[in-house]
C-alpha cells in the first residue's frame, strides 16, 4: 500500500506542475511533496474534477451539478479523491451522453456488469440518498441508477477497505459511546435489548438482511458480518430493498469499482476479502458485482469518445 500511493503521489505532483503551472494559488502547501497527495483550497476544489478544456459554461455547471458542494465528501479536495474521480469518469459520461457505453462492459465474471438496467442521463443520479431503511442519516450511494431494474455503485480508488461499521470504532469520547459502542460481534451488549445497536435505534437493517443473505437475525453472530463488509451491505440493502419494505432478490445489484493497482483489492486486501464474504452470503450472488476503472477506461478508449478525458485521466491517475 505505501509503494502504491507513493507513486501515484509522485504521479500527481507531475500533474500539478504540468497542468496548474501558473496555479499554485489553487492549492494548499503547494509544494509540499512530503509524502502527501496536492489538496486544493476549498474554493477551487472543484479543479479537482477532469473537465473538458474546451467545455461551455453549461457543460461546466451540469458537470458540477452532479455533486453539489454540501455533497462532497470530507477528503474530496485531495487528489486521491474517488469521489472526485467518480465524477470525472461517471460525470463527463453522463453530461455527454455516453453513459450507456457503460452497458456493454463485462464485470469480473465476465457478467454484464450493468444487467438488464437502462442505463441514460436521465435515470443517473451521484449521491443519491435512500430514506426507506430508518437510518439517522440516510444511506448515500456514490451513484445510481433508477427505474425498474436499479444498481448501486460503490466507487473506491486508493481506500484501504471498503467501508466498515461505525459502531466498534466509536470511543469514550464519543457523545453516543455508552448507549451504541459494539464489540463487533452480533450480539446484546450493554443495557440494550437488540443484538445490534444500530436496530436498537431503529435502523432497519437486520429486519430485511436474512431476505437477502444467509445471515440470522434471530442468533448471536461472531464476529457480525456487516462489521467489515457494512458498505456493501448498506448498497445490497438500498438496492434490494424497496421504499414499501419489500425485498426483492432479482430487481438489481450492486457494483463495486476499485482499482486495480490498490493492494486492498487484491488476493488477501481487506477489500477483496470484503467483497467476497459479501458476495458469497448473498441468497443470490449475482447481486454484488466489481469491475475495475481500469476497464471502464479501456473501454472507453476503445470506443473512441472523449480522448480529452482518458489523457487526462492517463497523466493524473496512470488510468
Amino acid at each position: 500500500m505505501v509503494d502504491y500511493k507513493a507513486d501515484l503521489n509522485q504521479r500527481y505532483w507531475k500533474y500539478q506542475k504540468s497542468q496548474f503551472s501558473n496555479g499554485q494559488r489553487f492549492f494548499e502547501r503547494p509544494d509540499a511533496q512530503d509524502g502527501r497527495p496536492p489538496v486544493f483550497i476549498t474554493s477551487e476544489s472543484w479543479r479537482n474534477i477532469i473537465i473538458n478544456p474546451t467545455a461551455s459554461q453549461q457543460e461546466i455547471d451540469r458537470l458540477l451539478a452532479l455533486v453539489p458542494e454540501g455533497k462532497r465528501h470530507k477528503w474530496f479536495r485531495s487528489m486521491n479523491s474517488s469521489q472526485a474521480l467518480a465524477q470525472s469518469i461517471l460525470g463527463n459520461l453522463i453530461i455527454h451522453d455516453s453513459l450507456h457505453y457503460l452497458s456493454e462492459i463485462k464485470d469480473d465474471d465476465g457478467l454484464d456488469l450493468f444487467g438488464k438496467a437502462r442505463i441514460s442521463s436521465v435515470n443517473f443520479a451521484m449521491e443519491y440518498k435512500v430514506n426507506y431503511l430508518g437510518e439517522p442519516r440516510s444511506t448515500s450511494l456514490d451513484s445510481y441508477i433508477s427505474g425498474d431494474y436499479r444498481i448501486a455503485i460503490e466507487c473506491k480508488f486508493t481506500e484501504a477497505e471498503v467501508g466498515t461499521c461505525s459502531r466498534p470504532r466509536l470511543t469514550p469520547n464519543d457523545s453516543n459511546y455508552e448507549n451504541e459502542h459494539c464489540n463487533g460481534t452480533y450480539s446484546i451488549q450493554r443495557t440494550r435489548k437488540e443484538r445490534c445497536s444500530l436496530t436498537e435505534i431503529g435502523v432497519l437493517y437486520w429486519r430485511y438482511v436474512p431476505s437477502l443473505f444467509k445471515w440470522k437475525n434471530d442468533s448471536d453472530l461472531n464476529p457480525c458480518p456487516l462489521n467489515k463488509n457494512y458498505q456493501l451491505v448498506r448498497n445490497i440493502l438500498a438496492v434490494g430493498v424497496k421504499p414499501d419494505g419489500t425485498v426483492s432478490l432479482n430487481d438489481g445489484h450492486v457494483v463495486l469499482i476499485y482499482d486495480e493497482r490498490n493492494p486492498a483489492f487484491q488476493y488477501g486486501g481487506d477489500g477483496l476479502i470484503a467483497y467476497m464474504e459479501t458476495q458469497k452470503a448473498l441468497q443470490e450472488q449475482t447481486m454484488l458485482r466489481k469491475c475495475s476503472w481500469q476497464r471502464i477506461v479501456q473501454h472507453i478508449r476503445k470506443k473512441g469518445i472523449l480522448s480529452w478525458l482518458t489523457q487526462n485521466l492517463t497523466l493524473k491517475y496512470g488510468l
